[in-house]
């Protein structure tokens, strides 16, 4: 995505058009779209005859971006376990990875970032029937894994609303509901943890459309990402409406739901209940 913005950017300085861009790597124009969104793999002679043609023969500058070429066409980390993923989820783990924002509402459990082990087995046992122990269990690493990001010194900043529904609901027994709770006010006293619970006493919410997860990144140029999850596929939306409308959502969740305090206290209600 990074790479692609750059080569939108350097493309649109020469108002060269994407017909006339592809025509020079022998592509169509679709395929310079969907480079330029980073949807698609570079080959390093490509982008070499992109920036040829855009006018880029400083070979610092080159260099840096054919560097850039290189390091996404290597497969991260996550690709190990795409055995045991749907076929559209490797793509939101390498955008929640590169995001240094991640705004998230939730409501049928807690946020995979946020789960404890036991907690995250009952979940994807749930939602894994049939699968044997092993792919479990490789599902459930690939969680925790996940979660080193939101730990690291770099770690994004992560800001949540969690539907109470999404708290009361049991998955495993009343142990791992005490220790996914108890995780949970921890987690919410991180500097980098913005934690709030939609009570169920509020009523109605801007939450009606369901769960979904807002990544923004370092990187000016590029858009932020609205990921919504549904049963057989998930949808990515970086169009400005899309992107402003789910923007408005969760702003109107966050000012209708306690505050991250008010929401820790919440938590310790619903531990002292279990």
């Amino acid at each position: 995505m990074l790479l692609g913005s750059q080569l939108r950017r350097l493309r649109e300085a020469r108002g060269i058009t994407r017909e006339a861009a592809g025509y020079s790597i022998r592509a169509s124009e679709s395929k310079i779209s969907r480079m330029e969104l980073g949807r698609v793999s570079f080959k390093t002679r490509d982008v070499e005859d992109l920036l040829t043609l855009y006018g880029i023969t400083d070979e610092a500058e080159r260099e840096s971006l054919l560097s850039l070429a290189r390091e996404a066409n290597v497969a991260g980390w996550w690709h190990s376990y795409t055995d045991v993923l749907p076929s559209w989820f490797p793509t939101y783990v390498g955008l929640e990875g590169a995001a240094s924002l991640i705004r998230v509402y939730e409501v049928q459990f807690v946020h995979g970032l946020l789960q404890t082990e036991e907690y995250a087995r009952a979940v994807v046992r749930r939602g894994m029937k049939g699968a044997s122990p092993a792919d479990v269990e490789r599902r459930v690493a690939l969680r925790m894994e996940r979660q080193k990001h939101l730990l690291a010194d770099n770690a994004p900043e992560f800001h949540i609303v969690l539907d109470e529904a999404s708290l009361r609901r049991p998955y495993g027994d009343r142990q791992v509901m005490r220790g996914q709770l108890q995780h949970l006010i921890r987690l919410s006293e991180r500097p980098n943890v913005r934690l709030q619970v939609m009570p169920f006493s509020f009523g109605g919410h801007s939450g009606e459309s369901g769960a979904f997860t807002i990544l923004s990144f370092p990187d000016a140029d590029l858009s932020d990402v609205v990921y919504v999850e549904q049963l057989t596929s998930a949808l990515y939306l970086d169009k400005r409406e899309d992107v402003a409308q789910y923007e408005q959502a969760l702003k109107e969740l966050q000012q209708d739901s306690p505050g991250p305090d008010e929401s820790r206290d919440l938590l310790r209600g619903l531990l002292q209940l279990s």
